[in-house]
């Protein structure tokens, strides 16, 4: 998120920025280092955890408050909320009501980081939504631990993951990224980061209207349009 051009323009539209971490479960861990994190470039941010469950509501903790609260946000009124592994223990039907729910809640020009990721952060995927809907899709994982990108599929959010079925739109990106990382084969020797960088050379070029960021990652990242992946 700290390298995110669309969030940092919505963290530095107002001079206090209110960021909301919806569902940060049985530890506050997460939502601690997120709140130090984005204060290297939202230094003044109020940061809030919000859970549903009563027993995990902690005092607050390096400049971090917590309370009780789910998609309505407990009346916050957020520039930015991030909800991770929450509506992977939902329906795929309850989704739009859940986005419709936390969009509603927002601030103006505020945005939802809506996601999945495995227990360690190794393997991540997130929506990005506004107030009118979804924006973008974004795959992010450490290359140390996964040999291909379509390994992203057990952890896409819950309005993809029962969509990686041939004719769907998530299962043919997942298809053409495998297909540009086994092209890029040649670009091994130089490392997983660059390897994958040629093969998002390789995908724009074919049509795929990936984001190539600036500079070096630590992790290999596919970002690209919700259209591009949106269900039918």
């Amino acid at each position: 998120m700290v390298h995110d051009a669309a969030i940092g323009i919505a963290l530095g539209s107002v001079p206090r920025p209110l960021v909301v971490d919806l569902g940060y479960g049985a530890r506050p861990d997460t939502t601690v280092e997120m709140a130090r994190r984005l204060r290297t470039i939202a230094p003044n941010l109020e940061m809030v955890g919000l859970e549903i469950d009563p027993e995990r509501i902690v005092g607050t903790r390096d400049e971090v408050r917590f309370a009780l609260g789910g998609f309505e946000l407990a009346g916050l009124r957020p520039q930015l909320v991030r909800a991770f592994n929450v509506l992977r223990q939902y329906d795929e039907e309850e989704v739009a009501a859940s986005w419709a729910q936390m969009r509603h809640a927002l601030a103006p020009g505020g945005l939802i980081v809506e996601g999945t990721c495995d227990e360690i952060g190794r393997r991540c995927c997130w929506i990005v939504l506004d107030a009118a809907g979804p924006r973008t899709l974004t795959l992010s994982w450490s290359p140390e631990h996964t040999a291909r990108p379509s390994e992203l599929a057990e952890r896409l959010p819950k309005a993809l993951i029962h969509h990686n079925v041939a004719g769907e739109r998530i299962h043919e990106l997942l298809t053409r990224a495998d297909r540009a990382w086994d092209i890029a084969a040649g670009h091994a020797a130089y490392g997983p980061r660059t390897r994958w960088r040629q093969a998002l050379t390789a995908m724009r070029a074919g049509g795929i209207p990936v984001v190539i960021g600036r500079g070096r990652s630590v992790d290999n990242v596919l970002t690209v349009p919700w259209s591009v992946v949106s269900p039918d």
